[in-house]
């Protein structure tokens, strides 16, 4: 029997529709791909430190699959960090999950205002300012041992003093290991706690705080009270101002707790 048009037009149809397929099945998977994509970890590390400080941090989001970089940023201003921050962010094609420890605090709440890459931010014992308002605003309120331990240099960088490093910067790691982190110290610009940050982050990205119980180098209270302001989901660990090398499973789970949100 001799064929209508409207049947060669429907199997015309079928045909285009099989051919298709294979095309449309590919894009739902790498739909379903960047849905289900692990964000990338960047940790940005505070004063008197480098990348290196998240040594024992890293291996552990990498066992878990998780893509990480830490940032090495200058210390020499605020502006400087948060624009060496945002250059590592902004180079990443999937979501970030955005982590800063004592002054990288200040550092991520100004780098990761209107980033479409951040998607959640996570405080580690760390500084958490509001525009407009000092790194340093409330040292007097919230004094904490650290800061008589400063020693700056002719060019207004400031140390730790070796001989307190362990006691106001590490006190529950062994002594040997803070000998070494103290010869190794990067010092910070000392201006930079003059510094205010001019838009915070985590007014609108997801946050999440870690408190350090026996810090002396940021008053425990002080941490408690950036992370009450920002509505931080709030996790207390018992350590030094470095519990990423003292605590670093529980550091690690509450990086990982932000990235699944």
């Amino acid at each position: 029997m001799a064929s209508t048009p409207g049947t060669l037009m429907r199997v015309a149809a079928i045909g285009v529709a099989v051919a298709l397929y294979p095309l449309a099945a590919s894009a739902q998977t790498a739909r379903e791909v960047r849905g289900a994509q692990k964000p990338t970890i960047v940790l940005v590390h505070g004063a008197f430190a480098d990348g290196s400080s998240w040594q024992k941090v890293i291996p552990i989001l990498q066992r878990d699959g998780y893509s990480v970089i830490a940032v090495q940023n200058p210390l020499t201003s605020l502006a400087a960090d948060v624009e060496t921050t945002k250059r590592v962010v902004d180079a990443q094609t999937g979501p970030v999950v955005l982590v800063g420890h004592s002054y990288g605090g200040a550092v991520i709440t100004a780098a990761a205002a209107g980033s479409s890459n951040v998607k959640s931010l996570v405080y580690i014992a760390a500084f958490a300012p509001e525009v407009g308002e000092a790194i340093g605003a409330f040292g007097d309120k919230y004094p904490a041992p650290l800061g008589a331990a400063l020693r700056p240099d002719k060019a207004g960088f400031l140390y730790v003093d070796p001989a307190q490093f362990h006691t106001v910067f590490a006190a529950d790691l062994p002594e040997v290991e803070t000998r070494v982190f103290a010869a190794t110290q990067k010092p910070i610009i000392g201006s930079v706690f003059g510094a205010a940050p001019d838009q915070a982050a985590w007014k609108t990205i997801p946050s999440w705080y870690l408190v350090a119980q026996d810090d002396r180098a940021i008053n425990p209270d002080l941490e408690r009270f950036y992370a009450k302001r920002m509505g931080a989901k709030t996790t207390e660990v018992k350590s030094s101002h470095v519990p990423f090398l003292s605590h670093p499973a529980d550091v690690a789970r509450l990086i990982e707790k932000a990235a699944g949100q």
